[in-house]
C-alpha cells in the first residue's frame, strides 16, 4: 500500500492561486533555459521514497483544509541554495482535488497512511457551482453540506 505526504501552502490563499504560483515557476524555469520540473524542496530526505513512490502523493493544506493533491514522480537528493544537503520532491503538474477535510496547522511533512487520505473530489462532493469554495468549506466543516 503506498503512502503519502502531507503539508502546508504557506502563503497560497486558494487552489487557484497554488495553480497560478506553479505555472510562474514552470515559465521561470523555461525563461532560465531550465527543464521545467514542479518540484518542492525540503531538509530532509523522506525515510519512507519507496512508499512514497509506489503511488504516493502530496496533499496540499491549504486555508486550514486539505484542498488538493499533486502525484510524487520522483525524489531527488539535492544540495540547496546555502549548499546544504536537501531533498527535492518531484511533483507530477496536474492537480487533483480532494474532498475537503479540515487539518490543523503543523511544520514540515507528515506521512499521511492511504486509508486516511481524503478522497477525490466529485462534483457532487464539491456543491452546487453558484456556491463558492470557501463557503462551501465553512457549510461543510459544520455539517451543513
Amino acid at each position: 500500500m503506498s503512502v503519502h505526504l502531507i503539508k502546508m501552502c504557506v502563503g497560497i490563499r486558494s487552489v487557484d492561486h497554488l495553480v497560478e504560483r506553479q505555472a510562474d515557476r514552470l515559465e521561470q524555469a523555461r525563461q532560465r533555459g531550465e527543464v521545467p520540473t514542479l518540484r518542492h524542496v525540503t531538509r530532509h530526505m523522506p525515510r519512507r521514497a519507496a512508499e512514497l513512490l509506489d503511488g504516493g502523493s502530496l496533499y496540499w493544506v491549504i486555508k486550514g483544509f486539505v484542498r488538493v493533491r499533486q502525484r510524487l514522480t520522483t525524489i531527488d537528493r539535492i544540495v540547496n541554495e546555502e549548499g546544504r544537503p536537501s531533498c527535492a520532491l518531484i511533483l507530477d503538474p496536474k492537480l487533483v482535488k480532494t474532498e475537503l477535510r479540515p487539518c490543523k496547522p503543523f511544520q514540515g511533512w507528515r506521512y499521511l497512511a492511504g486509508e486516511k487520505a481524503p478522497p477525490d473530489a466529485t462534483r457532487a462532493a464539491r456543491g452546487p457551482a453558484e456556491v463558492p469554495s470557501e463557503l462551501a468549506a465553512e457549510l461543510r466543516a459544520l455539517g451543513l453540506l
